[in-house]
């Protein structure tokens, strides 16, 4: 059944579609969009007729060639391009490219050279690198564009004066005096009123001026100039458009293969850093623009490349000029209203009609006017915006190095010039680091303003060697970037000041120095930095394997650089202060060699906090058993050296000595293939003998009067958890046995504790003592509040166990 459309969208006979209450707005109605693109198209190709034949005469190509290029950018790239209301076609930045190509090559080779530089756009556009071209430094392209201006406007002056141009911008320079001697008045006569019109038509006072005003300058000036010269019988060159049938297409590339390579690339270079940059620049134009119907959102600049590419193998094979964006006809189209790619096609067909059917009317255009008309936007090519950013920005020498370079070598030397220039200025920008140093108070200041790298590390070094040893340094670092080579500078003379008695601290943005860490499967950074083998499992590397022979000893070296790299800058001032200043832990942590068992992670704990003795089982040896005084070394040093005020016992789940206590049994030995019997009285192996330490707790639960211990109020779930919980037991009287444990006891400087961890939850367990029964107590619990335990009455000479 169909929907029911609510009563409240039917609005009129004409409602075409259904919009729901919070959708966009619709378009404009189509005849709407269709008349501002029509005037904004008739707009554009009125200012791209009289340029397209004037780039067409500066490049010194058949002028039809100019048409074509205008006609094929609005066509092909219009239709294809990423920048909707970008308008393509012949530009004056490609003029001294192309006319140098033509000089070297002619004709048709830069026809071919045009279609393979598109071919290569078309390659660029399916790598996506479009947004890389536009890294190329501002200056670089600026001063580009105003050496290509002053290129245009010297060669277009010699037209101008009834003469013909050179090669090179100091070769017209050079024959200019001998130009000036024998001008041509008539020529130089259309030439400045051309410019005239040019330049006074925008500037017409009044409303009438205002309303004339919307008649494209371009076309003012040179429609006005030559029905001047008409009217005045002035004998001119002109505008010679031969027949189509004698129209010259691309034909095979003839030259030296690294030269038309290095043409290919620089054609390349040029068309795509132009319209991307145009694209650019029209995108903030239209988002200026007020008006419901202006487009929004950026253009799609790898599609604008493939778009570009596209013209350019369309306009070379049909032989064209090379094609690329135009900022002047583009912010027409934009000031003019054209709301879609419609105005950019409209006007390229506006040209193919103008091509097939204005010919007498074009060739009436002097072609001093055209030459005066291209000659200006040459000069506005050097813009002074540019200047003003680029000075206030300190590239004015990257910008003045680039536009000369251009007019006097070429469009890619001046580039090469410019963008080295770039990189040297960049360069000594990073090396401008102010380092300076000062004492307050006994404090040594060391502050560093702007970018920390390789270039400042000489001065950084000569700097921090005048604070004196041993005191106390405070280095502020400013810059928000440090280098690797500053970085291991900086942290070699901390390292070397702290072991010399001194303190240095680190202040300021760049002060905690981080490393990238793996991120998990959800996105997150890992938290598990200095655990290789489940740090792999945690953050999205699969399950952990064990590593191969070879490669067990590079992972230790990749752990150690871990922690040089990621932990140690952390600890470091902490750990010289313990160097200076001697442990003084607070605790003696007794637990399992278990590699399961990471201390410091379970605890919370940091350098100087815990006195760690792990063995097998986590067992205490009651004094003067068979000579084993290693752990009663530890207890004796930790409670009488150390003073330590806590004693903390810690089995846990699945414990592998336990395993083996069981497996062998009271009274049953090694030969009845049990496991490593500990019973035995003659027990043969280390293991064995240091085992025979946990038979008393293997016969506690048997023996105590008492239940055995509980877990969080259950019953273990199996023998080898009973034993577990009751060895810490056991290991805690067997403590209380040694005479320094008893004398701290009796003082009440020292307290016991019992700990089970409980690897598969990893949840810690307390033992505490409730109604006379040993319960081992869920940490985060109400009951934590009882940890006391056996450090209460059982620690201070209770139950002797």
């Amino acid at each position: 059944m169909p929907a029911r459309v609510p009563a409240h969208t039917v609005n009129s006979p004409r409602t075409e579609r259904f919009h729901p209450p919070h959708s966009p707005p619709p378009h404009p109605p189509r005849p709407r969009l269709a008349g501002a693109d029509l005037t904004a198209s008739v707009a554009v190709f009125l200012i791209a007729l009289p340029l397209s034949l004037g780039i067409a005469l500066a490049t010194g190509a058949p002028l039809r060639a100019g048409l074509v290029a205008a006609a094929v950018g609005g066509l092909v790239a219009g239709r294809l391009g990423g920048c909707p209301l970008q308008v393509s076609g012949p530009a004056a930045g490609l003029t001294v490219v192309t006319a140098d190509l033509i000089h070297h090559y002619g004709w048709r080779t830069t026809c071919a050279i045009t279609v393979l530089a598109g071919l290569a756009q078309l390659g660029l556009g399916c790598l996506r690198v479009a947004r890389g071209a536009l890294a190329v430094s501002p200056a670089v392209v600026h001063g580009m564009l105003a050496g290509i201006g002053v290129t245009i406007a010297v060669a277009q002056l010699r037209i101008v004066l009834g003469g013909s141009p050179q090669s090179s911008v100091l070769d017209n320079l050079r024959a200019l005096p001998d130009q000036l001697a024998g001008l041509d008045p008539a020529a130089l006569a259309v030439g400045a009123l051309t410019l005239a019109l040019l330049l006074s038509w925008p500037r017409l006072p009044g409303r009438p001026g205002g309303l004339l005003r919307k008649v494209p300058p371009a076309l003012v000036a040179v429609a006005g100039a030559t029905a001047v010269a008409s009217a005045a019988g002035l004998v001119l060159p002109r505008v010679d458009l031969p027949s189509w049938r004698s129209h010259a297409l691309a034909g095979l590339p003839e030259g030296p293969v690294l030269g038309l390579v290095a043409a290919v690339l620089g054609t390349t270079l040029v068309c795509s850093v132009q319209s991307l940059l145009g694209a650019v620049a029209v995108d903030k134009l239209v988002a200026d623009r007020a008006g419901p119907a202006a487009p929004a959102g950026r253009s799609d600049l790898d599609r604008e490349l493939l778009g570009q590419g596209a013209a350019n193998v369309v306009s070379g094979a049909l032989g064209g000029l090379p094609v690329a964006g135009v900022a002047v006809r583009s912010s027409a189209n934009v000031r003019a209203g054209a709301v879609s790619r419609n105005s950019t096609m409209l006007h390229g067909v506006l040209v193919v009609i103008a091509a097939l059917l204005m010919v007498p009317v074009l060739e009436l255009v002097p072609l001093a006017s055209l030459a005066a008309l291209v000659m200006a936007v040459g000069i506005q090519m050097v813009s002074p915006h540019h200047i003003r950013t680029v000075t206030r920005h300190r590239e004015v020498l990257v910008y003045a190095v680039t536009a000369l370079g251009v007019a006097a070598f070429g469009v890619l030397q001046g580039v090469a010039l410019g963008v080295a220039v770039a990189v040297a200025v960049a360069l000594h920008r990073l090396a401008r680091t102010r380092i300076t140093h000062e004492e307050r108070k006994g404090v040594h200041h060391v502050h560093v303003r702007g970018q920390l790298t390789f270039l400042a590390v000489p001065r950084l070094t000569r700097v921090l060697h005048l604070v004196p040893r041993g005191a106390d340094a405070v280095v502020r670092l400013d810059g928000s970037f440090m280098d690797h080579a500053a970085y291991e500078s900086l942290r070699d003379w901390r390292r070397t000041h702290s072991a010399q008695g001194g303190s240095a601290e680190l202040t300021g943005p760049r002060a905690g120095v981080r490393t990238a860490e793996p991120a998990g499967p959800d996105g997150t950074r890992c938290r598990c930095r200095p655990w290789a083998p489940w740090r792999s499992h945690q953050c999205g590397g699969g399950p952990w394997t064990a590593p191969a022979p070879d490669e067990r000893g590079r992972r230790l070296v990749h752990g150690l650089r871990t922690f040089q790299h990621t932990t140690a800058p952390h600890v470091r001032a902490e750990l010289a202060r313990l160097a200076r200043e001697g442990q003084r832990p607070s605790q003696l942590f007794l637990t399992c060699a278990d590699s399961r068992l990471v201390t410091s992670m379970i605890t919370s704990s940091g350098p100087g906090d815990l006195f760690v003795v792990r063995n097998m089982g986590n067992l205490v040896p009651p004094p003067g058993r068979d000579g084993d005084d290693s752990v009663a070394a530890a207890v004796e040093y930790a409670v009488d050296g150390l003073g330590v005020r806590s004693l903390t016992v810690c089995g846990h789940s699945g414990c592998g000595a336990m395993q083996a206590l069981l497996a062998s049994g009271p009274g049953s030995g090694p030969s009845s293939g049990s496991g490593p019997g500990p019973s035995s009285g003659s027990a043969r192996t280390p293991l064995e003998r240091w085992l025979r330490h946990g038979l008393p707790s293997l016969e506690r639960p048997a023996d105590d009067s008492r239940r055995g211990p509980r877990l969080d109020g259950r019953p273990p779930d199996d023998a080898l958890e009973r034993l577990c919980l009751a060895n810490v037991v056991q290991q805690l009287n067997h403590l209380r046995a040694h005479d320094a444990v008893a004398r701290a006891l009796r003082e009440g400087r020292l307290e016991l504790h019992g700990m089970y961890f409980h690897v598969g939850e990893a949840q810690a367990y307390l033992l505490t003592e409730t109604d006379g029964e040993e319960v081992f107590t869920r940490v985060g619990t109400a009951e934590d509040s009882q940890v006391a335990g056996l450090s209460g009455a059982r620690s201070r000479g209770g139950h002797p166990g």
